[in-house]
């Protein structure tokens, strides 16, 4: 398995993000955990990402475990959080070359000239960070989570704040890189999950309450959608 998630729970203080949550992802698939805000899909991917650690139970990437083995796991691991922390005041040529830096990576230059090319950036790789819509620095930060060729990719709430043309083409540019890597996508809209996902995983309250491939919600009564309108409605 590309993530492995084993009963795993999260508190702040005495609050319970997550509570004895398990899934396990395999290699190149594209995942949606939709929920609604404050359900516990961040803290959910920031764990994966070895940003803190779990409570309790395990969370492995690609075979290594995150809080075991970190640099291990954080390789294979690509991420971008939900508020893009791209400098502005950087080219984006410039940014993509120190992030590739950070990463390792022998040959920067090409690298960061086949990164620009496989995100659409390449009209824009000689403009401030600031300068630019925000669907180009989504795909800047897509570019940086991207740049050491990860087999996991993490995007927190992708395309939040796009206007209609921007969300058509990261959507599709998500379904690019997907074909070869496991992807998870945290999204509060359904058609997200709908366009972009192979598979589907609700989560509410910190809990995973459903999980399957779209064609299986698909044939229940409802489908996708009513699944989800329940997890809206006040318990």
């Amino acid at each position: 398995m590309a993530i492995s998630i084993q009963n795993v729970s999260k508190k702040f203080g005495n609050q319970m993000a997550l509570s004895n949550v398990s899934l396990e992802v395999p290699p190149a698939q594209v995942l949606g955990l939709l929920g609604p805000n404050g359900a516990g899909k961040s803290t959910l991917m920031r764990l994966i990402s070895g940003y803190f650690p779990a409570t309790d139970g395990t969370v492995s990437v690609c075979g290594f475990d995150v809080l075991g083995q970190p640099m291990e796991a954080r390789s294979c691991v690509g991420y971008l959080p939900e508020h893009n922390p791209i400098h502005t005041d950087m080219y984006v040529r410039e940014y993509l070359e120190y992030t590739a830096g950070l990463h390792g990576i022998k040959d920067v230059s090409a690298a960061v000239s086949s990164m620009i090319e496989k995100v659409g950036l390449t009209p824009e790789s000689h403009k401030l960070i600031g300068q630019l819509s925000k669907g180009y620095r989504q795909r800047v930060g897509i570019a940086q989570a991207l740049i050491h060729d990860p087999k996991v990719l993490i995007l927190d709430e992708p395309t939040s704040g796009l206007d209609p043309i921007q969300l058509v083409d990261i959507r599709e540019l998500i379904r690019e890189v997907g074909r070869d890597r496991t992807v998870i996508l945290s999204t509060h809209i359904m058609q997200e999950v709908e366009e972009v996902c192979d598979r589907v995983v609700l989560i509410h309250q910190g809990a995973i309450v459903a999980d399957g491939a779209l064609s299986a919600f698909a044939s229940k009564p409802g489908g996708l959608e009513s699944a989800f309108q329940e997890l809206k409605v006040p318990s």
